[in-house]
């Protein structure tokens, strides 16, 4: 639990309760796809979260193949009590360099046995389904998600980037605590129908009409509405984003005017631009606990100071006015299949 002083606060994600600080952190980048990190410096970030009382660290087996398991493992090493574990499975690499989706319930086991052995506990807060296998039935991997729960491995299941069809059927074979999807200013997928869900359904209501917490990965919209990012030259050779649709060509001009709007508003207010797209996030309600990746200290402290920003209805009406929902140019992946591939109309055949 986080400290009683803390300025996060909690949140509770599922109607069985598990409580979480209201802010998490996004581990990945301190083992892929955002340029070299220093270890030393990602376990003193995880260290310094403990402290301000962001106690939900999130991570995966397929961030780099371990990698951050091991490092996440690491960090909280003798501090278990202090922290809430989430970890995901399904994903793995491929030699040439894709992603392989696994849903087998024998993949589901195995993955979890290896996190478990990562993470160095005995138990895993929350496990994750990474992406759904649109290949394998959602029941068969659930079921047997739901034994690790019987057998005291997982206290808790949750879904990423799943459909509104996913959702219902998982959420009928077990309770689902948590529904993970990227969720910003400039990513809205979740509250638009056809963002994942099946003809007037959208994700955001069929969760919430199961009692699903909302955790949304990238709410600073892979860093690009902290106003940090002024040009596609300020990535490193090694960083993912130099690549991406939102972050090149006419998307990037086009996405920057976006930013510059949420930076004028949020220099209104006194706070940074990140702070105010992270408040806005934090306002959409009281199930929502996003996860905001870091690597360094002074970001991490940054985005805690968020959790203090105080946003009117005229605040976020004037948020909503600026960045509606398909607001931001370019798809938010280079395969779109890999935002809601599991959707009826993205399934393939048998």
């Amino acid at each position: 639990m986080p400290p009683a002083t803390s300025p996060v606060g909690t949140r509770t994600l599922g109607r069985d309760g598990l409580t979480v600080s209201a802010q998490g952190l996004g581990c990945m980048g301190m083992s892929q796809m955002y340029g070299a990190a220093d270890r030393t410096e990602s376990i003193a970030t995880v260290h310094r979260a403990l402290e301000l009382g962001v106690t939900f660290l999130d991570t995966s087996d397929v961030y780099g193949s371990g990698h951050n398991e091991e490092l996440v493992g690491e960090a909280t090493a003798g501090r278990r009590d202090e922290v809430q574990l989430a970890t995901k499975f399904s994903l793995s690499r491929t030699p040439d360099g894709g992603v392989r989706i696994d849903g087998r319930p024998e993949n589901v086991r195995a993955c979890a046995e290896a996190s478990l052995r990562r993470l160095r506990v005995e138990v895993i807060d929350l496990y994750y389904q990474h992406r759904v296998d649109p290949r394998v039935p959602i029941e068969d991997t659930v079921g047997a998600m739901a034994e690790l729960v019987a057998e005291g491995k997982v206290r808790y299941l949750g879904l990423s980037e799943a459909s509104a069809a996913s959702i219902r059927r998982a959420a009928a074979v077990h309770p689902i605590a948590a529904l993970q999807s990227e969720w910003s200013l400039w990513t809205r997928d979740p509250e638009v129908a056809g963002g994942g869900g099946a003809g007037g359904d959208t994700v955001l209501a069929v969760a919430r009409e199961h009692g699903i917490g909302i955790v949304p990965f990238s709410p600073l919209g892979r860093g690009f509405l902290t106003g940090a990012i002024r040009s596609p030259g300020d990535f490193g050779e090694d960083d993912w984003r130099r690549g991406h649709p939102r972050f090149t060509g006419e998307a990037f001009t086009a996405n920057l005017r976006l930013v510059d709007a949420v930076r004028a508003l949020a220099g209104e207010k006194g706070v940074t631009a990140g702070q105010l797209a992270l408040a806005w996030v934090l306002a959409q309600g009281p199930d929502v606990v996003p996860i905001p990746g870091t690597k360094r200290r002074a970001y991490l402290e940054e985005n805690v100071a968020a959790a203090a920003v105080e946003l009117s209805a005229e605040d976020l009406a004037r948020l909503d006015a600026i960045a509606p929902p398909g607001a931001a140019a370019g798809g938010r992946y280079v395969d779109s299949s890999y935002a809601y591939g599991d959707s009826p109309e993205r399934r393939p055949a048998p």
